[in-house]
């Protein structure tokens, strides 16, 4: 063979070689990471933005059937970082076929069709929220249309603390949000969001759609972030942005508590039955849910748990197919646990009094006793929190701790 021959043949072997490396390299990166700097540890992961801060290929959960994730696999000692950065799932078909199924209202169908879909990408992150000691977790749900119920959070019981007191870590506070549900207003709401976040450093967002069915996805989407980012919470509180919080009384609550004890502890509901009447929020089909009664489980509104039990869920929610009703579904990943929830009468997540009108439910001398208290919009929580820490003089003292 020829020198230039030679020459020719092993420049070929060279650029061969770079290629595979290269696409080796590639594929082990996601797009941003291979093109930019990697990002602050604020927002990372994320997707890829636009100049103008609009987010790139923000996916529709119902709309785009083939833009779904399936769960990815965790090795046995779980993932260092979220790992889930792409959607690609498809509608289950097979359940065409049957026949219970063409009975089923189109939101249980639709709702099935995708059920297998378990885990999203995340498009805001905080893990620093879990750096250094921190006592006590406040994870709030919200939608990302409320800014002024996450507002007067932060104004009230939402506010961190440096200390708990007696010693204790820190008190941080998280809202978690999935994306608009409306495709018209997603643009416009998400670069308010990204502006929200930029401000407060404080929302977990994933991609997939703030539906009411999709309220169980945030439950699990927030257990697998917990078991990755803030393994060594002692508790945690979890609740909506549409409640009224005591944070001194709750951390009264848990100062002879143990994290390693199963804690669960709410407004618990007892032998509930499913709703069959269509007209109804909670109405559940048979073919969905055949059993006369629920396992007990503690109303959404707001609970404590204990970090080491919400780790033990969130593996326990990974063996159950998920339901349409997320407070009734963390009742059933409790009943794999063995775990019975704990009723406490200062959680009341249907009001003071489950009579609409009655005083009680406006009276700051019975919030002051409370821990949760459902439900108020942000302008009564403000007055409420108000008139709970003014200089307030109570006939009688309440005791509920």
């Amino acid at each position: 063979m020829s020198l230039w021959k030679k020459t020719v043949y092993r420049s070929l072997c060279l650029a061969l070689g770079l290629l595979v490396a290269l696409t080796v390299f590639q594929r082990s990166l996601t797009p941003r990471q291979f093109l930019q700097e990697p990002l602050p540890p604020t927002l990372e992961p994320q997707k890829a933005q636009k100049p103008n801060g609009q987010l790139v290929n923000p996916n529709n959960f119902w709309k785009n059937l083939q833009d779904v994730a399936t769960p990815t696999p965790m090795a046995s000692q779980g993932p260092q970082a979220w790992d889930v950065t792409t959607t690609n799932c498809s509608a289950n078909i097979n359940l065409t076929r049957q026949p219970w199924f063409k009975g089923l209202e189109p939101q249980f169908r639709q709702f099935l069709f995708y059920r297998h879909c378990r885990y999203f990408p995340m498009l805001l992150n905080h893990p620093e929220k879990c750096g250094g000691d921190v006592y006590l977790l406040v994870v709030v749900k919200s939608v990302i249309t409320q800014h002024d119920r996450r507002e007067a959070i932060r104004q009230t019981w939402g506010r961190e603390r440096e200390s708990a007191g007696r010693g204790r870590g820190a008190v941080r506070t998280l809202f978690l949000l999935g994306t608009a549900s409306k495709q018209e207003e997603r643009t416009h709401y998400q670069q308010l969001l990204a502006y929200e976040d930029r401000l407060y450093g404080d929302i977990l967002q994933w991609d997939f759609l703030d539906t009411f069915f999709n309220l169980t996805l945030k439950e699990i989407h927030f257990l697998k972030w917990l078991d990755i980012y803030c393994p060594h919470v002692p508790f945690i509180f979890k609740g909506d942005d549409d409640v009224f919080v005591n944070p001194t009384n709750l951390l009264e609550f848990l100062a002879d508590r143990q994290p390693q004890e199963n804690l669960f502890v709410g407004d618990v509901l007892q032998h509930a039955r499913p709703i069959r009447r269509k007209d109804n929020k909670y109405y559940i089909p048979g073919a969905l849910y055949s059993k006369a009664s629920y396992p007990p489980y503690a109303g959404g509104g707001g609970f404590l748990m204990a970090g080491s039990l919400a780790r033990r869920l969130h593996h326990a929610c990974d063996t159950l197919e998920l339901y349409p009703i997320d407070d009734v579904f963390l009742g059933m990943c409790l009943e794999v646990l063995g775990v019975r929830p704990m009723a406490h009468e200062g959680f009341k997540t249907f009001g003071i009094s489950r009579n609409r009108n009655s005083r009680m439910n406006k009276e700051p001398c019975f919030f002051r006793a409370m821990l949760v208290v459902h439900k108020l919009l942000p302008p009564e929580l403000l007055a409420m929190w108000g008139l709970v820490h003014s200089n307030l003089t109570c006939s009688r003292k309440l005791q509920v701790l």
